[in-house]
């Protein structure tokens, strides 16, 4: 039985997805200060999980910005490549990616295949990110696994900034105000989706959105980009992993 894996480094999470035949082994981890040793600590462990030595993995992909700090890997392929690959394996169809990462966002428009057609993605500021989320989190006095339990169902008020240092300093005068931080975390996700489809929204219409990356865990901004971008938006199962697992369907293509 073939086993691959891809080992997918963010700025915030490193992802591992090892492909046992068919079924799907993950494990994500905090990145830390070091790439490279987080890259190899995941590995490591999820290979203990799985119960296999690293003589029985056939191939391993790197993917992630800290992809050129794993030497274990045989190579390293894009995330924006990874990213297409693992969204079309788990819907089993083409459309438009929105993966928001810790760092970045990238809206990906791909084919039945996985093949990317047409890529935009933001990485020069941390608005419409999960980075962005983290700092308002802070500012609010709250975990940033709280904020989707907090916000649904409130009323999102009006966040005029987007820039991290003046969205938190708003955030804090708001609160000053007395108005409630539910509200706040609201109106804060309603504006990260409205940046972030006004990137994707370049692609022109789509039937439907295939929503990966950490923040898709987030049932709010679910509803949120739903209301941004107008059409149905799909989270599948793995969406978290869907970089790694990407990677881990292009090592499968090498050795076949």
């Amino acid at each position: 039985m073939q086993i691959t894996a891809g080992i997918d480094v963010g700025s915030v999470a490193t992802k591992v997805v090892m492909l046992v035949g068919e079924e799907i082994k993950y494990l994500i981890k905090p990145t830390g200060w070091s790439p490279r040793d987080a890259g190899v600590k995941a590995y490591d462990e999820l290979l203990e999980q799985v119960g296999c030595s690293p003589k029985d993995v056939n191939c391993r992909v790197g993917t992630g910005y800290g992809r050129v700090s794993l030497s274990f890997i045989d190579k390293a392929v894009t995330e924006i490549h990874c990213h297409a690959r693992g969204a079309a394996y788990l819907i089993g169809k083409g459309g438009l990616v929105v993966d928001i990462g810790g760092q970045d966002s990238k809206a990906i428009l791909i084919n039945q295949k996985g093949k990317v057609l047409d890529f935009t993605m933001n990485d020069k500021c941390a608005a419409g990110t999960g980075r962005f989320l983290q700092v308002i989190a802070t500012a609010l006095g709250v975990d940033v696994s709280e904020l989707a339990d907090l916000a649904v169902g409130r009323n999102p008020l009006e966040i005029n900034s987007m820039c991290t240092v003046f969205a938190e300093s708003e955030v804090i005068s708001l609160l000053a105000k007395g108005e409630d931080k539910r509200d706040i975390i609201a109106g804060i996700h309603r504006s990260v989706a409205r940046r972030v489809w006004s990137m994707a929204s370049r692609f022109g219409p789509v039937e439907q959105v295939i929503f990966t990356g950490g923040v898709a865990q987030n049932k709010d901004m679910q509803d949120k980009l739903t209301q941004a971008s107008g059409c149905p938006v799909v989270v599948p199962e793995f969406s978290q992993v869907a970089g790694a697992l990407g990677a881990a369907l292009y090592a499968r293509d090498i050795i076949s």
